[in-house]
């Protein structure tokens, strides 16, 4: 068992406060231009875990007063029919915002696909456009799971100015946005990935760690700087019996979580070895609650933003 040191940054609860924001501001820009800020996911095959982030999402939009729903096409759609739907909403002035839930089938081409939407209504922040405007600072819708870690840090007051920021992880849809965010915040960034040499001891000079590499347990304690913000975005799952000595070396033996992994048989853990850095830090997120309530109330201030900018154009 722990002595817990660090705080522990609520994403539940930060979750909620943007979700709140965001549904005052869908009243208002409903009142304002009679219609309800429109967002529409598209969903192809029945990938279970693409299934349930689609109806959360829905959910989501429903109750922050949004006009949400769900296209749901069968596994075998063709590309070009997925293109056509994409091309449809592009056209359709009631959505303001439009995802594709990845990952797609085989004969479907992801990146086609991504960069088929309109860049005004690309509220998850992947298509090129976005990219290239939120590399040069320019206004840009940016990925959810980041954009919603710089709402998290501000919220906690958090100093990002001056501070040494270290991304574990290099992805598109994580590590370099969120590189990108903090740099923007007059952060000193490093990006480090599989070839970084001495990791523990770059992570160490990091005054807000962000691990986003998807590997249960990478970053110990031995990785985190006394008093660090430690954000953990990995989202990996173990599976008894074939992970109970990684789940052993996360919990620890006694501990109520690995009590809750023998009964369940499966749970979902972090990059981070939360007891362990948790002693170190002086914020951390738990994962699950941490960084995952943010990503989807972000998209829905989003699919606000987007609404209000193409209401402006037209003005």
């Amino acid at each position: 068992m722990t002595n817990q040191k660090a705080a522990v940054l609520d994403g539940k609860k930060v979750g909620a406060d943007i979700r709140s924001r965001v549904a005052a501001r869908a009243v208002a820009f409903e009142k304002a231009h009679g219609r309800k800020p429109g967002l529409t996911a598209v969903l192809v095959g029945d990938d279970p875990a693409s299934q349930v982030y689609v109806a959360s999402k829905e959910e989501a939009a429903l109750e922050a007063g949004l006009a949400g729903r769900a296209l749901r096409l069968p596994g075998n759609t063709p590309h070009a029919e997925v293109l056509r739907v994409v091309q449809d909403l592009n056209a359709d002035d009631r959505v303001d915002g439009i995802l594709v839930q990845l990952p797609l089938p085989r004969q479907v081409e992801a990146d086609a696909i991504l960069r088929s939407i309109d860049p005004d209504k690309d509220v998850d922040g992947f298509h090129p456009v976005n990219v290239g405007r939120l590399h040069l600072g320019l206004p840009a819708f940016a990925p959810c799971t980041p954009a919603g870690i710089m709402e998290a840090l501000r919220c906690q007051d958090v100093t990002i100015e001056g501070s040494r920021a270290v991304v574990v992880g290099r992805s598109n849809i994580v590590g370099k946005p969120m590189a990108a965010l903090l740099l923007a915040a007059n952060a000193t960034v490093t990006v480090c990935h599989s070839r970084t040499r001495d990791l523990p001891g770059t992570c160490r000079e990091a005054d807000i760690l962000i691990a986003a590499i998807g590997r249960p347990g990478l970053v110990t304690g031995a990785f985190v700087k006394p008093g660090a913000t430690v954000i953990d975005v990995g989202t990996n799952r173990l599976e008894a019996p074939k992970d109970d000595a990684l789940a052993v070396r996360l919990f620890g033996e006694g501990s109520k979580r690995l009590a809750a992994y023998r009964e369940r048989g499966r749970t979902l853990v972090g990059d981070v070895v939360y007891r362990e850095a948790a002693e170190v830090a002086g914020l951390i997120t738990p994962v699950p609650g941490g960084v995952g309530p943010l990503t989807i109330a972000m998209l829905l201030s989003n699919t606000v933003d987007a609404a209000e900018r193409r209401e402006a154009q037209r003005a």
